[in-house]
């Protein structure tokens, strides 16, 4: 299938570019730097042109994935040169008046689909992400777009535009707002904040991270969000009415107002009990991954970087509540606790097979005749290192005394050790290496 990316060399949109190459598609991505565009194009195997209409015009699919403020002049650029029977869809934080306009725009038989993934670039799979599509009508690429999000284990949620921006203003548009106004004045009290973190109790801790993660993120995108949404200002001035009316209450002492309106407030967020389990979730993680790692001092480990994706791949020396260091090559390698995640046993695994280079072996053992060599073939693929046994050949001739018989085993491994592990565990199960 082939689908074009138009702003594919940054952000969201360079990841959908990045996701759907990897899935099979032939994609195009578009953006204005032709520099930085091939050399994005080159490295994620997919091709690049400078000129929105080409490849628009060339593709089943096409995303647009521009900044906000740049989306109504794009869509009325290349709108109009899609192909009928094509899927028009844009991945904007604001729906009502791109949608609006790619209806307007696109020429009759071209299906308009305005959704909004619920993520940003940082994550590596749709593994129940949340996206949201707001079709104004259905037609034949709809049930496909559903299929296809559904298989890759995102949650879809279907709404209008109206309703979705209505909620964005909520959701995007009043959380940004106040977690950028901490963050602003923190620093403009001149907080130091890794002191403030020895003081922490786990909610802050978790709070300040979600806070960073905030403004952590595109400023310029947060600015459109704040001003493109039509819904945001009468947000704002509820937000500003409402911490005004708190702050008057503390500053007159208004306990019996302060604790009436905070009880208020904590009955309608609602399923307060679920709540309080997810933030207890969220707050056992911080110090989980840190009890699970030291069970495993003294043992191999797989850390892959979050940020960089590199695996590290060593045993594991030491660790404190931050820093885990790893014997790995020789050498001792730290790494922050808070930028890995650790690799299960099959991923770990996995990563291996994918990485280190594989040797094949055939080994022959006479077993007795009552022996079950796909039994024994399983349990050779359950030592360390081997990727891969089979049963290559089971023989009774002359050669072989009564009551035995002669079977190869085929396996593959990643450890030069395995092959002695292997002979150790047939001559346990009764066998004579031939």
């Amino acid at each position: 299938m082939q689908v074009a990316v138009i702003g594919g060399t940054r952000g969201l949109g360079k990841w959908i570019a990045n996701f759907l190459k990897k899935r099979g598609c032939q994609v195009t991505i578009t953006g204005r730097n032709s520099l930085m565009g091939d050399a994005i194009a080159s490295k994620m195997g997919v091709s690049y042109t400078s000129n929105n209409i080409q490849a628009a015009s060339k593709a089943e699919v096409v995303v647009l994935a521009v900044p906000i403020e740049a989306t109504p002049q794009t869509i009325k650029e290349i709108a109009p040169h899609i192909r009928e029977g094509s899927l028009f869809l844009d991945v904007t934080s604001v729906k009502e008046e791109p949608a609006e306009l790619m209806h307007k725009h696109a020429q009759e038989g071209v299906e308009i689909l305005p959704i909004h993934p619920m993520f940003g670039p940082r994550v590596r799979s749709l593994d129940g992400q949340v996206v949201v599509l707001t079709p104004t009508r259905k037609g034949k690429w709809y049930p496909k777009v559903v299929d296809f999000l559904e298989t890759e284990q995102a949650r879809v949620l279907v709404t209008t535009p109206e309703t979705h921006d209505r909620m964005m203003s909520i959701v995007q548009g009043l959380t940004h707002f106040a977690y950028i106004a901490v963050a602003i004045a923190i620093e403009r009290m001149q907080i130091d904040v890794k002191e403030s973190r020895k003081f922490a109790s786990p909610i802050y801790s978790l709070m300040l991270d979600m806070i960073v993660r905030i403004v952590a993120q595109n400023p310029y995108l947060c600015y459109s969000i704040q001003t493109q949404n039509r819904y945001i200002p009468e947000v704002h001035e509820a937000f500003i009415e409402t911490f005004y009316d708190l702050k008057s209450m503390v500053d007159e002492k208004n306990q019996d107002g302060f604790v009436k309106a905070m009880s208020s407030a904590a009955k309608h967020l609602d399923d307060l009990e679920a709540a309080l389990g997810r933030s207890d979730k969220a707050i056992s993680a911080l110090s989980a991954e840190v009890t699970n790692l030291k069970k495993s001092i003294g043992n191999e480990v797989g850390l892959r970087h979050m940020y960089s994706g590199k695996v590290h791949i060593g045993v594991l020396e030491s660790l404190t509540p931050d820093i885990v260091t790893l014997k790995e090559k020789n050498k001792d390698t730290n790494l922050k606790i808070s930028n890995i995640e650790v690799l299960s046993l099959e991923e770990l695994k996995a990563w291996k097979n994918d990485n280190f280079p594989v040797k094949t072996f055939d080994v022959s053992v006479v077993l007795p005749e009552s022996s079950q060599p796909e039994v024994i073939s399983q349990t050779i693929k359950s030592i360390e290192g081997v990727v891969k046994s089979e049963v290559k050949d089971v023989y009774k001739g002359k050669q072989i005394p009564k009551g035995f018989k002669s079977v190869t085993f085929n396996y593959k491994t990643i450890h030069s050790g395995s092959k002695k592990l292997v002979e150790d565990l047939l001559i346990g199960f009764g066998g004579l290496i031939r």
